[in-house]
């Protein structure tokens, strides 16, 4: 259903700073690009919180009827310790650490990653591309950017002049900077630099001796600066203009910015249409960082093995914290928050399954419509999910009111009302109906201790019983396997 074609989506871009009807480049059809995780160490709930609102933002555009492409790049060489293209590659100390190779690396924070997306209800990008996987057209790039003039090699490494690009463009567009006050607040090259200037940032570098990750190329035995692998995976898979770009705002300078130059200089057209920053996340008022020591996992909190909240919760609680705040607002991370987060989804999806067992009647004193409305509006107006939640309350609050015999609803406009609230709960925010998980949770419980008591009769040699229970269990559709280290069962 072409839903797109009713609802005027507004966005905020960070490239105007206010925001924008959102007109795609080809009718019904969206190009996103999300900057995704540097693999060497496990993604933390900071981290999470940006990709959990892309996922919301892909699900909202295709439950508007978008066919989406929807490309988020997996970072496995060339992200050094700090932006100053200085240190170690990130995977390549990691692997130097442990004694183990940097793929061994990368395989195990990738697998990771996809656990955390898939135990939160992720649904997986269209493309997933590596930065490994696209060298060669990194060098590609390279080679054209210095053909343009907007980049040189110095003893193997190649960088890119931003005083050059600055000429006839504006360096320091998505994050509002001047180039003359970059250079105004750096220090003066020591002379260690390859760099003609502090503020050019590398295409290619050198490997030195202790570089385990190399590639062959026109300059060097080396490898590939951060930002470039995402303006090569962001044209090959979405064109040289798209429709949005995503990530964290730490991210929008130096490489969004610069991600920006590299495009722009090959294809001579502004690569993006809406950029789009989600806000950090805080843990004990701090910002939430690896760095610091001061995050919690994403699967400590659903098992509880950690020293910050009171009891484990639910990943549906921890997706519906999060997205009852504003993506680009700060938002502070706490047990007694979650534990309010808890309740209210409690609330929520209590009055989810009620609508299964409400009666239709002849009025209605609920009006579904503007109800309806106002849900697309919030979404429509920068996908706003806390507007969103509070509209999905006021249903709760008439739901919890037929349930009193206080209020009643159409047939019809119970059918709307169980279609939309089923629609946005589950589909758009992606948030579980844990009443299923915790039936199996029981029904596994309630066979395990069928189990048990089978086990007892067969030491009793009662036969009869024994027997009673696995053809009982059968007609209910479980079937039990004895085997050497046990009875295990299958629901068929």
């Amino acid at each position: 259903m072409e839903r797109y074609k009713e609802n005027q989506l507004k966005v905020y871009n960070s490239l105007s700073k206010k925001k924008e009807d959102f007109k795609t480049i080809t009718d019904g059809y969206v190009g996103m690009y999300v900057c995704g995780p540097t693999v060497y160490s496990n993604a933390h709930l900071g981290n999470v919180r940006t990709f959990m609102f892309f996922d919301v933002v892909y699900r909202y555009l295709l439950y508007l009827g978008y066919k989406v492409r929807y490309v988020r790049n997996i970072t496995d060489a060339g992200h050094l310790e700090n932006d100053a293209d200085e240190g170690e590659d990130r995977i390549s100390k990691k692997a130097r650490l442990e004694k183990i190779e940097p793929m061994e690396v990368v395989q195990k924070y990738t697998v990771d990653f996809h656990d955390v997306l898939k135990n939160y209800n992720f649904l997986p990008p269209s493309i997933e591309p590596t930065a490994t996987g696209h060298i060669v057209e990194q060098i590609e790039m390279i080679k054209e950017i210095i053909e343009k003039g907007f980049a040189y090699e110095v003893n193997g490494s190649v960088y890119f002049d931003v005083l050059a690009y600055n000429e006839d463009s504006h360096y320091g567009i998505l994050s509002g900077r001047k180039v003359e006050d970059l250079i105004h607040n750096t220090r003066t090259l020591d002379g260690q630099s390859d760099k003609k200037n502090p503020q050019d940032f590398a295409l290619w570098k050198k490997a030195d001796e202790r570089h385990i990750m190399r590639w062959p190329s026109p300059w060097s035995d080396g490898f590939p600066g951060w930002h470039l692998e995402c303006s090569v995976m962001s044209t090959k898979y979405l064109g040289e203009q798209f429709d949005i770009h995503g990530g964290g705002m730490d991210l929008k300078f130096p490489h969004h910015e610069c991600e920006i130059a590299q495009s722009q200089t090959c294809s001579g057209v502004k690569p993006v249409n809406y950029w789009m920053h989600t806000n950090m996340l805080l843990l004990n008022s701090q910002k939430m960082a690896k760095s610091t020591g001061n995050f919690i996992l994403p699967n400590e909190i659903l098992s509880g093995e950690n020293d910050i909240l009171p009891k484990p919760f639910s990943a549906s609680v921890v997706r519906f914290f999060n997205l009852q705040a504003n993506y680009r607002s700060i938002l502070d991370f706490s047990g007694e928050a979650l534990e309010a987060s808890e309740k209210g989804h409690s609330k929520l999806m209590e009055a989810v399954r009620f609508t299964d067992k409400i009666e239709a009647s002849a009025t209605s004193t609920f009006d579904v419509q503007k109800w309806e409305k106002d849900c697309y509006a919030a979404m429509n107006d920068d996908f706003n999910t806390p507007v969103l939640i509070a509209h999905l309350f006021e249903a709760v609050k008439a739901i919890n009111q037929i349930k009193e015999q206080n209020a009643t609803l159409t047939a019809a406009d119970l059918t709307t009302l169980k279609t939309t609230l089923n629609a946005f709960v589950f589909d758009v925010l992606g948030l579980m109906n844990e009443a299923n998980q915790d039936n199996s949770e029981k029904i596994n419980g309630v066979v395990a201790l069928l189990i048990k008591l089978r086990k007892e009769a067969r030491e009793n040699k009662d036969w009869a019983l024994s027997d009673q229970i696995r053809d009982e269990l059968i007609a209910l559709g479980i079937q039990l396997k004895d085997g050497r280290e046990g009875t295990t069962f299958s629901i068929q």
